[in-house]
């Protein structure tokens, strides 16, 4: 069976006040702005192998706007899109733009917006910016954070194990793991990879009406040290951390969470596993092993079951829900009696 997709390579995302975003960006996330036009302003880690990898648009609340996917290949990107239409998702084609060659865009079952792209403009620093390694596409940062590129994007579903089921059977994407609650037996995260690590893609339980929400967007950085460093960096320039440094038990990546100006969320994370099989069977993890805080020697924040933009119900993480919001995240209806 061909292989669809190679990579997450792109998030746009809205900002409350796009200067106050860039500058965040900019001066204490360290990325830098390649372009910026009435499409959005377009950042790049120093990392990072195409033009840009962040985009802020306006908004009026935090929220992810498109998540963009690099295909294997032109053909792997046809048959991705013949995939979507044939499980009744209505996709269209956009031509060039932005950094991208032609796309296809659709929107799907739990109101995400993907795009689907083959051909993209790859970076090369210029003189100055050039690294002594050649296969670099510009040299090192030590500015901010200064992540290396963007590693992954946690969306949020009211079925997390549909979701699953459908973004395995239609883009093939590999399903590493789950967590599932001790009480109630229903499951309120999944990570999957289009690629060998341990996931670029999560999803989270939503218990809200509202179809498209995400929980966070992540970055990689080298290091165990990279990490403690950043925390120091945001913390001395008045971004609190709204969780870790720690380690999740599920992915075994070291991390760390804090917030934008708008109020997204965003992770910076390093280590984790390298996983190469190409049968292999999801685990299921259980929140008291650790599946989010593999120490279990701190309590996840309630902040962290907040997924964007704002809703009207409870969202969960892996390590479980809200306390006092577990019959919100349940089906009432699959009681005898009430429907």
């Amino acid at each position: 069976m061909i292989k669809l997709l190679n990579q997450l390579i792109q998030v746009r995302i809205s900002a409350l006040d796009i200067d106050t975003s860039v500058d965040f960006y900019v001066n204490q996330v360290g990325m830098r702005v390649v372009r910026r036009d009435d499409s959005g302003v377009y950042l790049r880690s120093w990392g990072d192998y195409y033009e840009s990898s962040v985009v802020l648009v306006d908004g009026p609340e935090p929220a992810l706007h498109t998540m963009t996917w690099r295909t294997e290949s032109d053909e792997a990107l046809e048959e991705a899109a013949r995939r979507v239409a044939a499980a009744g998702i209505v996709g269209e084609w956009r031509p060039r733009a932005a950094g991208f060659g032609r796309s296809f865009v659709f929107t799907g079952p739990w109101g995400h917006t993907v795009q689907l792209v083959w051909d993209v403009d790859r970076f090369h620093g210029e003189e100055g910016d050039a690294s002594i390694y050649p296969d670099r596409p510009e040299r090192r940062s030590s500015h901010g954070v200064a992540p290396r590129q963007l590693d992954h994007v946690t969306v949020a579903a009211s079925d997390v194990k549909a979701f699953t089921a459908w973004h395995s059977e239609v883009l093939g994407f590999r399903t590493m793991a789950h967590t599932t609650l001790e009480q109630g037996g229903f499951s309120v995260f999944s990570v999957l990879t289009t690629n060998e690590k341990s996931h670029d893609l999560g999803v989270v339980l939503d218990g809200s009406s509202k179809a498209g929400r995400a929980n966070h967007f992540a970055y990689w950085v080298d290091t165990r040290e990279d990490l403690l460093r950043a925390a120091d960096i945001l913390m001395e320039n008045g971004i609190p951390m709204e969780y870790g440094p720690s380690i999740h038990g599920i992915g075994e990546q070291n991390f760390l969470y804090f917030r934008d100006p708008s109020g997204f969320r965003i992770e910076v994370n390093t280590g984790g596993y390298r996983n190469y099989v190409p049968d292999w069977q999801p685990y299921e993890w259980h929140p008291a092993q650790g599946s989010n805080n593999f120490y279990r020697n701190g309590q996840m924040p309630h902040s962290m079951t907040e997924s964007f933009p704002p809703a009207d119900g409870p969202s969960a993480t892996e390590e479980g829900v809200l306390p006092g919001t577990e019959q919100q995240l349940l089906n009432p209806y699959a009681e005898h009696g009430l429907g």
